[in-house]
């Protein structure tokens, strides 16, 4: 869902790509915003439970984080460099997200519960990629499972969007124990089709 939403923002973007290439901005310095600006969203409007809030700001740098990638495009600038710091920033952003949450259900949000599923989604969350990246590190590939980030990012932040709404705060626990148990699959996922490649190389 959020992967063709950004199809969709790549075209509304091209022409704003364009402006900013025009004025100077860099690919790379669209990159460090975006990020800086979900990292800030996150981490004081979700805390303090403003959860509509930091959603609507958080989802208008996710769905345009395909800018900085249309940018490098229409520049000639796209290199493994832009890839790699794009790539590293999204877990910065994706460990803010995640941790905004733990730090309000501990807090103002006052659910155990929660706050300890949403500590699940975090660190299962940074280990999902990390499978994939050691095994394409180690000549394998990894790429299978439930819970890709896009598909992460979108539950959680339909969560966050549907309680700070008006829905009762139990319809974000429920995402939260869906979305850890969809990560642990995936992390055994790709664990399994590592283990099957490097059972057939030896």
């Amino acid at each position: 869902m959020l992967n063709h939403l950004r199809g969709a923002m790549t075209t509304v973007m091209s022409p704003i790509a364009a402006r900013l290439l025009r004025a100077g901005v860099t690919p790379d310095a669209v990159t460090i915003t975006g990020t800086a600006a979900v990292v800030l969203a996150a981490l004081t409007l979700f805390p303090t439970g403003h959860l509509l809030a930091g959603t609507l700001v958080i989802a208008v740098f996710v769905l345009t984080d395909s800018l900085d990638g249309t940018m490098a495009r229409q520049s000639g600038r796209s290199s493994s460099w832009g890839a790699f710091l794009d790539s590293t920033l999204d877990r910065f952003a994706d460990a803010a997200i995640f941790a905004g949450l733990v730090l309000y259900f501990f807090g103002r949000g006052d659910d155990e519960l929660a706050g300890g599923l949403a500590l699940a989604c975090l660190v299962l969350g940074s280990i999902v990629p990390y499978a994939r990246a050691r095994a394409e590190g180690l000549g394998m590939t990894a790429a299978i499972g439930i819970a890709e980030r896009a598909d992460r990012l979108f539950a959680v932040l339909l969560g966050t969007l549907l309680v700070g709404s008006g829905l009762p705060p139990v319809v974000l626990t429920v995402i939260l124990a869906l979305l850890a148990v969809a990560s642990a699959v995936t992390i055994v996922q790709r664990m399994t089709t590592v283990r099957r490649q490097a059972g057939t190389r030896a």
